[in-house]
């Protein structure tokens, strides 16, 4: 998936060439993506890549066309103190460049379920604390990562005003991942081969938007040997650190 646009020869090429192609549209979501590198999530031996529109995967680790990113964003309609849920939220760079447009208020959390690619977004993230030149314009909402599936959030978790989902989504999960959602809020998924915004209109009204179409590897189902609840501890403000990540026990068939 990608290819839309034409490739650049850094990150800010890449971003002029989304804006061309009216993928980007604000001025907020342009400002995210200037700030965060792309090439900065790669690995090392495949950096000359990541100014393409094109997906990259690497074992576990996995970044979207840029394209693609751009539309999410666009989608979402971000704002300073919104509380934002990530699922699927591998390398982090979505998430980092949606805290730039949170701000020290919002919450931005993120559910993973590998942990090996947890590890490597916390190094991510780090890193783009350290050096990135833009980080001391913005008041940055720091990204929290949980290991977990996205399809066990614990139920007593707090609804988002913002959610997305990296991974394809089968029309039986439309409902879940719609309960996630506080009234107002926007949810941003791979519905059956499409990019989709639904919007939670009322307690049951919701109004969907298909935006493009896309091809994204399905959702992992859980496995019914085990039960693993991701928890997010948070209160209204501040983003608080998460709970003890992905309890696992023994489950029942």
């Amino acid at each position: 998936m990608g290819g839309a646009v034409s490739a650049g020869e850094d990150n800010d090429e890449l971003i002029d060439n989304l804006k061309e192609a009216q993928y980007i549209r604000t001025e907020l979501v342009e400002q995210a993506f200037r700030a965060v590198d792309r090439a900065d999530y790669y690995l090392e031996e495949f950096k000359e890549n990541a100014y393409k529109d094109l997906a990259w995967k690497h074992g576990n680790i996995h970044l979207s066309a840029p394209c693609i990113y751009s539309e999410v964003m666009e989608a979402l309609d971000l704002q300073p103190g919104l509380s934002f849920l990530n699922l699927g939220s591998g390398t982090g760079y979505l998430s980092s460049m949606v805290g730039l447009i949170l701000g020290p208020f919002g919450v931005n959390h993120g559910v993973e379920l590998h942990s090996d690619v947890i590890e490597y977004a916390k190094q991510k993230l780090d890193f783009f604390i350290r050096t990135s030149e833009s980080f001391d314009k913005f008041d940055f909402c720091e990204p929290s990562f949980v290991t977990g599936n996205c399809l066990e959030i614990s139920p007593d978790c707090s609804q988002y005003d913002r959610v997305y989902c990296g991974a394809g989504v089968q029309k039986e999960h439309e409902e879940y991942m719609k309960s996630l959602l506080k009234v107002g809020g926007i949810l941003v998924m791979p519905l059956e081969e499409k990019l989709t915004k639904i919007t939670r209109t009322g307690p049951s009204a919701w109004e969907t938007k298909k935006i493009l179409a896309v091809s994204f590897a399905p959702l992992i189902q859980p496995c019914h040997s085990e039960s693993g609840k991701s928890r997010f501890v948070h209160t209204t403000g501040r983003s608080q650190p998460p709970g003890p990540g992905s309890h696992r026990h023994p489950g029942h068939h």
